[in-house]
């Protein structure tokens, strides 16, 4: 199971984070997600959990709790959405494009 962790300290590192929920089973995997210009972290981080039961412990323990002088938001991580995340120049058949030329 994948788990968000937002509301993180700026300070924290992806093993504070791993340290953190390993108290409550084994972690796969603990990413601190960064911006991809500064390198800086997002405030936000994935944790993976392979035991279900595990990670539901460590929702329920860690959500709205103090880390790094923060209280975390911990839930179950949603699939990330494809929302395209570009524009079109009318290339495509919604808006009448065809091969237009700008």
């Amino acid at each position: 199971m994948n788990i968000y962790v937002g509301n993180l300290s700026f300070k924290a590192s992806e093993q504070d984070v791993e340290n953190l929920f390993t108290q409550f089973g084994d972690v796969s995997s603990a990413r601190i997600i960064k911006d991809k210009y500064t390198g800086r972290s997002r405030g936000f981080a994935i944790v993976e959990m392979n035991d279900d039961s595990s990670a539901n412990a460590a929702i329920s323990a860690l959500h709205e709790k103090s880390f790094m002088e923060r209280n975390l938001v911990v839930n179950e991580a949603r699939p990330r959405e494809n929302n395209g995340g570009g524009f079109s120049r009318g290339n495509d058949r919604n808006n009448g494009g065809g091969n237009r030329r700008y």
